[in-house]
């Protein structure tokens, strides 16, 4: 495994180093070198430091570029306006990185260069409740963050933290009591999902409603929820059942959308219990908690309500029960002392943010969080529908998750069928679903996570814009010509001369690794989808542009441009795995 130093980072250190030789007296300059549209590069850092220096930007840049080395990765620069360095390297070191990225199974990707552990919590549905659309993007970024960030050579630790804990199952377990068949599988056969789901979206109805009708029920079912607590035998044996029978359903949804989860990995709010008293205990002996109206409450001067008083974060309420932040304070005891993590990452709803605030907040003073572990919200805003609503049906019901994805692969499965030249329908059906769930996946992930978006098929499926079928497309396409090759292969030609899109492409395939590194520090992974589609854009401007199999061409240049295709169809099959989207081979 051998990371590449990207044309970037080489020109950066080149121009830097020519700083400090021209103005010693400068000491260490950053260039801020960016793209440009003028030249490959443009190094800005001249103007600031002439600032500094009293001196004339024009004159210093001019001196830099006489300090550049001759005959190296630069080929020309050109000093321009104030003191701006226009940057143009040589095709043959273009060749030559991307060979060296060929090379290398990462595609010369680094490791990060101090690693930790992460503990990311995302994908959490509920026990005993339908997953819907507001489930998705928890599970879609959550998914795409752990791949990334685990390229990149960070230990991840995946929790889900699935809502299994609470009230409501005293309703749910009494009933079962009362009507004792009613989870019952048939002849021990295997349960599917959508019927696991049915069993008990039917077994909540009927359970609310006797709730909602009969007083004595009622009364059971509170007596319930203290057996519970208690932790009586055949109470948490029931409890249990509707655990095992949620995750079917769970397990069934997860598949759907061609996520992996794991058992051991699936640590609900259940798994907890245990800790919550000594939390609260803790926090009450140093006196980060204190005892307010009879809850025990942790306050801050920056959180204030309407009247002005201070909103407290209610770690035990005065009826002896635990709020939702003792149980994330466990968590956070249980993730840094148990699971060694050195980040925290919470993929949760951003109308959550207040209560992660405040519960990050507690953990730091009670000595939980210290300045080795950082906690981190990655927020998501709201899936809205085509008017810009949140996302409903037309009876103004949450919309089902499984109801979402059929329709998808439904639609893709048309758009598959009407390209298709030469699939069965057995293949039409398989890329219908990796183009279907791989569209529900990007429109979610190319949006920064924080913003909400709109969610509109008809615009996930198209082949025009900003959408994966685009970059799935590209990729098919290339492989359709490297399968047409014939005898021709891929092979890098560092002597030969770049055409414009050659060199647009070549240069966008060398930023896969910086753009990687960006994505996993800021948990920004709409900045790899912008990323891949811009590689297509440039790959579909080389295609129209450059002819690749062109009989006419000299073979050198058939091998060279075939060696462009291959490590982009790579790139961009790198870059979609990590967003947990399929790059199917045709199309």
């Amino acid at each position: 495994m051998a990371s590449v130093t990207s044309l970037a980072s080489t020109v950066d250190q080149r121009i830097a180093d020519a700083l400090s030789a021209a103005l010693p007296e400068a000491g260490t300059a950053d260039p801020l070198l960016r793209r440009s549209d003028r030249a490959d590069f443009q190094a800005n850092g001249i103007l600031a430091l002439a600032k500094k220096l009293k001196g004339n930007p024009r004159e210093l840049a001019t001196r830099v570029v006489s300090a550049l080395p001759a005959n190296d990765v630069i080929k020309d620069v050109e000093v321009s306006g104030p003191g701006f360095l226009n940057i143009t390297v040589s095709d043959r070191a273009i060749i030559e990185t991307l060979a060296a990225r060929a090379a290398d199974s990462r595609l010369g990707v680094p490791y990060a260069e101090r690693p930790g552990t992460t503990v990311i919590d995302y994908a959490q549905p509920n026990v005993a409740k339908e997953m819907h659309v507001g489930h998705l993007r928890s599970a879609v970024i959550g998914a795409a963050m752990v791949e990334i960030l685990e390229f990149t050579g960070e230990k991840v630790v995946r929790r889900h933290h699935i809502g299994d804990w609470g009230t409501q199952f005293g309703m749910l377990i009494q009933y079962l009591i009362e009507h004792p068949h009613e989870l019952d599988h048939q002849d021990g056969a295997d349960l599917e999902g959508e019927t696991a789901m049915s069993n008990l979206n039917r077994l909540y109805k009927a359970s609310r409603a006797i709730f909602d009708s009969d007083e004595e029920f009622k009364v059971r079912a509170r007596q319930r929820v203290v057996a519970l607590q208690a932790g009586d035998k055949e109470t948490l044996a029931l409890w249990q059942r509707f655990v095992d029978e949620s995750k079917i359903y769970f397990y069934s949804v997860f598949d759907k959308l061609d996520m992996e989860i794991h058992d051991p990995d699936i640590v609900g709010e259940s798994g907890y219990n245990d800790m919550l008293e000594e939390t609260c205990r803790l926090l009450e002996e140093s006196g980060v908690a204190v005892r307010s109206e009879g809850a025990l409450c942790v306050f801050f001067d920056d959180v204030l309500g309407p009247d002005g008083n201070r909103v407290p974060l209610i770690v035990k309420k005065s009826n002896g029960g635990y709020g939702y932040a003792a149980t994330d304070l466990s968590a956070i005891r249980d993730r840094v002392g148990g699971l060694d993590a050195t980040t925290l990452l919470y993929v949760v709803d951003a109308r959550q943010s207040l209560h992660f605030k405040m519960v990050f907040e507690t953990a730091r003073r009670a000595g939980w969080l210290n300045d080795g572990v950082q906690a981190v919200q990655l927020a998501f805003g709201t899936v809205l529908g085509k008017d810009g609503k949140p996302f409903k049906t037309r009876e103004g019901e949450t919309v089902r998750l499984e109801d979402l994805l059929d329709e998808a692969v439904e639609r893709a499965t048309a758009v598959v069928r009407e390209k298709a030249k030469d699939l069965s329908e057995e293949e039409i059906a398989e890329r219908g679903t990796q183009v279907g769930i791989g569209a529900v996946k990007y429109a979610d992930l190319s949006t920064s996570a924080a913003r909400d978006y709109k969610f509109d098929l008809d615009q996930m499926v198209s082949l025009h814009g900003d959408t994966s079928v685009y970059i799935q497309y590209a990729h098919a396409r290339i492989q359709s010509i490297l399968r047409k090759a014939g005898d021709a292969v891929p092979v890098a030609h560092p002597e030969l001369a770049l055409a414009t899109a050659e060199r647009a492409l070549g240069l966008h395939v060398d930023q896969f690794g910086e753009v990687l590194a960006e994505v996993s520090s800021g948990y920004e992974p709409h900045k790899l989808a912008a990323y891949l589609y811009q590689l297509s854009s440039l790959f579909t401007t080389f295609y129209d542009q450059c002819k690749v199999l062109d009989e006419n061409n000299p073979a050198e240049l058939v091998e060279n441009r075939l060696f462009l295709c291959d490590i982009t169809a790579r790139t961009l099959r790198q870059g979609l795995a990590l967003l947990g989207i399929r790059a199917p081979e045709r199309l």
